[in-house]
C-alpha cells in the first residue's frame, strides 16, 4: 500500500482528519484539487465543540491570534446587549440569556470569531508540522474498491490505500463512486452571499430582514450581503456569479434602489438537505459535507465537519493499528449521524420561518415572541453554541469532558494534545500507551482521545476501557 489513508479533499475537515491520523502515527495523504485556500465567503465563526477540539490539540494560541485579527477588522460594536446568535434572522441578545445555563470553564470559552479561511490556514500549518503529505492541484478522478483497499485515480496517478475518506464537499464524487445512498429533501430557495461595493448601501437596514419577496442580511462588515429568494433552486449552480445577478437579487428582495460595483467574493447556495444513511461503506468513509449537506443558516456546517474528524480520526487509526475493539469504527456513524440529522432539521426549520406566505409569517411572529424571553433565548443559545451535543442520554458519560483545573495548574485539555486517552482520579495503573494516567484528588474520569467522557466513577471502568481502548488497556490496581 502507498498509504494507510488517502483523504480526498483538503478543506478544514480533510486537514483536521489528516492531523488526527498523523497524531496517531498513521500514514496519510491529502489530495486537493485546488492549489490554494478557497477565498469564497464562507463561515465566519466556530462553536464551542470546535473550540474545545482546538484546545485539546494545542491550537488555541493560533485561534486567539486569528480572533484578534477578526476583531481588529470589525467596526466597534454598538453599545447595549450583544447578540448571541440568530434563528432564521431572528436575533437573540445577551440581556435575555441565562449565562449560568451555558457555563463553560477553561480557555475555550469566549472564543470563536474566526473565519473558515483562518481555520484552514491554522490546520494547514498544523498538518505541515505533523508531516502530513498534502498534494495540492491533484484531483481524484476515480476509485476502484476491493476487500483489501482502494485504488485512487488522480489523473495519470494511481495510488493505493487501505482506506479512503471522502472529504470532498457537498457534491462529493467519492460518495457517488462508492455507492452511498443520500436521502433527504430537495431545494426550494436560491441564496446569494457576497462581499461587494454597494452604491446606495445606506438604504439597506443593518442585520437580517424579511420582506414580501424574501430575506436579506446586510453586515456586520461593510459590503457583506446575503439574499434568499423562494423561487426554486438555481438553474446552474456552477455558472459564474455575475455582478448583474447579485444586483438583481438584492434589488428584488430589498426593494431598494441599490447598485452593485466590484464583487470581491460571492457564492450561490440553496437548501438541499441530505445525509448519507451510513458514513462507511467497506473501505470508504465520508466526513463533513460529503456525508451531509444543508443550507448555511445557523452556521453549523464547518463545526459539524470538525466534529466528524475528531470522532473518526482516532477510531480509524485504531482499526489500522489492529487494536480497535469490535464495533469501534462503526460507532463513528452511530454517534455522528444523529447530530448531523439534527443540523439538517435545524436548517429546514429556519427555511420554513423565512417563507413569504401568510402562514409562515404568522408562525415567524410567534417564534419571535418566544425568542424574546429568557427561556427562549437560553434554549436557542444552547443549540447554536453546540453546548447540548453529546452521544447518548447520560448527562456526563458521552458528553464533552469538563476542562478541570488540576492541582499542578494545568487543565484537562492540556493533557490531550497528543491524542491519547486520559484517566483521572483513580489508583489504577495502566500498562498501555493508549491512555495517560493522572492520579490525584480530582473527579474520576476516563476521557477518550476526542475529549468525550467514557466513564465517570463507580463501577464500569474495566468495561469502558475494553469498549474504547481494547482489552490490553484494562488496569491492574495498585496495592
Amino acid at each position: 500500500m502507498d498509504y494507510d489513508v488517502i483523504i480526498a479533499g483538503g478543506g478544514p475537515v480533510g486537514l483536521m482528519l489528516a492531523c488526527e491520523l498523523r497524531l496517531q502515527g498513521v500514514g496519510v495523504a491529502v489530495l486537493e484539487r485546488r492549489t490554494d485556500i478557497d477565498p469564497t465567503i464562507k463561515a465566519g465563526s466556530i462553536n464551542l465543540p470546535t473550540m474545545e477540539a482546538f484546545h485539546r490539540r494545542g491550537l488555541l494560541p493560533a485561534v486567539e491570534q486569528a480572533q484578534q485579527q477578526t476583531l481588529a477588522a470589525m467596526k466597534a460594536m454598538p453599545d447595549g446587549p450583544r447578540p448571541v446568535g440568530h434563528f432564521a434572522g431572528l436575533f437573540m441578545f445577551s440581556d435575555k440569556l441565562d449565562e449560568s445555563a451555558l457555563a463553560v470553564d477553561g480557555p475555550a470559552a469566549g472564543l470563536g470569531l474566526v473565519s473558515q479561511q483562518q481555520v484552514e490556514l491554522i490546520l494547514a500549518g498544523r498538518a505541515a508540522e505533523l508531516g502530513v503529505e498534502i498534494r495540492r492541484g491533484v484531483e481524484v478522478t476515480g476509485i476502484d474498491v476491493d476487500d483489501e483497499g482502494v485504488t485512487v485515480h488522480a489523473g495519470d496517478l494511481l495510488l493505493r490505500t487501505t482506506w479512503l475518506v471522502g472529504c470532498d464537499g457537498g457534491r462529493s464524487r467519492v460518495r457517488g463512486w462508492a455507492g452511498f445512498d443520500f436521502p433527504g429533501t430537495g431545494p426550494e430557495i436560491t441564496g446569494h452571499q457576497a462581499m461587494a461595493e454597494i452604491e446606495g448601501e445606506e438604504l439597506l437596514g443593518r442585520g437580517w430582514h424579511t420582506t414580501p419577496y424574501g430575506t436579506y442580511a446586510h453586515g456586520p462588515a461593510k459590503g457583506r450581503i446575503l439574499t434568499v429568494e423562494f423561487d426554486g433552486p438555481p438553474l446552474d449552480r456552477d455558472a459564474p456569479i455575475t455582478r448583474e445577478e447579485l444586483e438583481a437579487s438584492l434589488r428584488r428582495v430589498t426593494g431598494a434602489d441599490v447598485r452593485i460595483g466590484e464583487v470581491k467574493t460571492a457564492t450561490r447556495f440553496t437548501d438541499n438537505a441530505r445525509q448519507a444513511s451510513s458514513y462507511r461503506r467497506g473501505r470508504v468513509l465520508l466526513a463533513g459535507d460529503a456525508a451531509h449537506v444543508h443550507s448555511p443558516f445557523g452556521g453549523q456546517g464547518l463545526n459539524l465537519g470538525i466534529g466528524d474528524a475528531m470522532n473518526l480520526g482516532w477510531k480509524l487509526a485504531a482499526e489500522i493499528q489492529g487494536w480497535a475493539p469490535a464495533g469501534l469504527l462503526d460507532s463513528y456513524t452511530t454517534e455522528r449521524h444523529p447530530i448531523g440529522a439534527w443540523v439538517l432539521d435545524w436548517t429546514r426549520a429556519q427555511v420554513a420561518l423565512m417563507r413569504t406566505d401568510p402562514k409562515s409569517r404568522a408562525l415567524r411572529s410567534i417564534v419571535a415572541d418566544l425568542l424574546d424571553t429568557n427561556a427562549g433565548t437560553t434554549y436557542m443559545a444552547k443549540k447554536i453554541s453546540g453546548y447540548w451535543q453529546g452521544y447518548g442520554d447520560d448527562p456526563v458519560v458521552g458528553r464533552s469532558a469538563p476542562d478541570l483545573l488540576l492541582a499542578d495548574g494545568s487543565r484537562v485539555g492540556d493533557h490531550l494534545h497528543d491524542g491519547k486517552g486520559l484517566l483521572l482520579g483513580t489508583a489504577a495503573e495502566l500498562d498501555s500507551d493508549r491512555v495517560i494516567t493522572l492520579s490525584g484528588d480530582c473527579q474520576p474520569l476516563l476521557i477518550r482521545p476526542d475529549g468525550i467522557v467514557a466513564w465517570a466513577g463507580g463501577d464500569g471502568l474495566h468495561a469502558a476501557l475494553q469498549t474504547w481502548f481494547g482489552a490490553a488497556a484494562v488496569p491492574q490496581y495498585a496495592a
